[in-house]
């Protein structure tokens, strides 16, 4: 399926995701949408905090995916508030082509509610779960809270390097509570460095398959 920006498209474990025919990058990795965000995001993000109440902002909604993924894989009494950024988002007749309730083999129920929540208003989405989406340039995004996570999913340093300065991760280490931590797909050498340079902490950790490191920053 073709419209004059995106294309939805099939990745290598079977789940769907969208190529942006204008930055011409795919929103997740070919070997498998799921499989990298399980990875980067709910692996090596969510599961890592032991809390009864977690705050993530997550840069770049995109599909929904690390959202969906977030819900499904929360602790049974884990209270979680999720609010997401997003300059360009899909519209229904791309939505429709995800496959990802088939693929996780659950009713599409709950993916089609966090898709179809009013942007700007922090509802519930499920039990414990609290979704705001937030349309706005990462660029011209600024706000008071203070999180325990960050999900950084924006397009690549290559097509979008603007959104990988220091100062943009210096308005996430402030976004951050102490001890907090952002995670990210992209392990490149002038990342870690505009992450150093804003006060994170950095590690690389072994990443998905198809790639060989991710980044972890913490905020001390």
């Amino acid at each position: 399926m073709n419209t004059d920006k995106f294309k939805v498209i099939k990745t290598s474990d079977g789940s769907s995701s969208v190529f942006d025919l204008h930055f011409k990058e795919n929103f997740h990795s070919t070997h498998g949408a799921i499989a990298e965000s399980m990875h980067v995001y709910i692996k090596n993000g969510l599961k890592l905090i032991d809390s009864d109440k977690i705050k993530i902002l997550e840069i770049g909604f995109g599909t929904g995916l690390n959202c969906f993924l977030t819900v499904l894989n929360k602790g049974v009494n884990q209270e979680v508030i999720y609010h997401t950024i997003e300059k360009f988002p899909l519209n229904n007749e791309h939505i429709s082509l995800l496959n990802y309730s088939t693929q996780l083999n659950i009713t599409s129920d709950l993916f089609e509610k966090i898709s179809n929540i009013e942007w700007g208003i922090e509802r519930d989405v499920a039990d414990n779960f609290y979704l705001k989406k937030i349309k706005i340039d990462l660029l011209e995004f600024h706000s008071e809270e203070l999180y325990d996570i960050i999900y950084f999913d924006a397009f690549s340093p290559n097509t979008q390097p603007e959104l990988w300065t220091t100062e943009i991760f210096t308005k996430m280490f402030y976004n951050l509570k102490t001890n907090g931590f952002l995670t990210t797909y992209s392990a490149k050498g002038d990342v870690k460095r505009s992450l150093r340079n804003a006060g994170f902490e950095v590690v690389r950790i072994a990443g998905p398959i198809g790639k060989r490191h991710i980044l972890k920053a913490m905020k001390r």
